[in-house]
């Protein structure tokens, strides 16, 4: 049967809600580069989008220099340049690598009171990751993986492994519209059918393409309520 589908952006599920995930956070990581690139990404999430609220999470990983010390400056130094309407917090997506124990032993910035933020590689994840899941619990936080729909090396199987262990799922919203492909855009389909997301983000790096895709986005009434209720569940966390 068709399904008739409705535009995202005019259906006005994103007025007044918060984003949980970007890399707007200027030249720390592959978001934006710079201070007036940052204050542009910031202008549309709020005037074009129409977000109230916005968590900045850069990467955090092995190699790249980012700590808790060193995001927090850069963070101040952004919203005393920012004269928008939004509130912003300070978060981070951390990489579970091999040095992901180790900042775990140091001042973690939190998504919200409880959760952490946290990826692995598109291609493939560490052995151990139930294991780096289980201590992230043992440091008195959830751990909420982010876009499980763009990791190629899960299954269905390991996907309902992680959902019965009570481990939490953040969809990527332009995974439904194919921005990073087939494969991702398939598996977020199915796996907001069956009801594995917990929350939604939009992972904005930067406006070369996303804009186009994000404006082109259509989803059917079904989608729409599922993503409405992510959404609620962002301004819970």
């Amino acid at each position: 049967m068709f399904k008739f589908k409705h535009r995202l952006l005019k259906s006005g599920i994103l007025k007044g809600k918060t984003d949980i995930h970007c890399h707007v956070l200027p030249g720390v990581d592959d978001g934006s580069p710079d201070m007036p690139h940052s204050l542009d990404l910031l202008d549309y999430m709020e005037n074009d989008l129409g977000f109230r609220t916005a968590w900045l999470t850069p990467h955090v990983m092995q190699g790249n220099g980012n700590t808790a010390a060193h995001l927090r400056p850069c963070f101040d130094q952004l919203v005393g340049r920012y004269t928008g309407g939004m509130h912003l917090h300070l978060a981070s997506e951390y990489m579970m690598d091999a040095g992901f124990d180790e900042r775990l032993q140091t001042d973690a910035l939190r998504l919200g009171k409880h959760h952490l933020l946290v990826e692995t590689s598109y291609m493939s994840g560490p052995n151990d990751l139930l294991d780096i899941l289980l201590s992230v619990w043992h440091k008195d936080m959830k751990p909420l993986i982010a876009h499980p729909e763009r990791y190629m090396y899960m299954s269905d199987d390991d996907y309902s492994q992680l959902k019965g262990l009570g481990y939490e799922f953040q969809l990527n919203l332009l995974s439904l519209s194919g921005y990073y492909g087939v494969r991702p855009r398939l598996v977020a389909e199915n796996l907001l059918e069956q009801g594995y997301y917990d929350n939604v983000g939009t992972d904005l790096h930067h406006l070369d393409r996303f804009e186009d895709f994000l404006y082109d986005l259509k989803l059917t009434r079904r989608q729409l309520d599922a993503i409405e209720q992510l959404f609620d569940n962002n301004e819970k966390l």
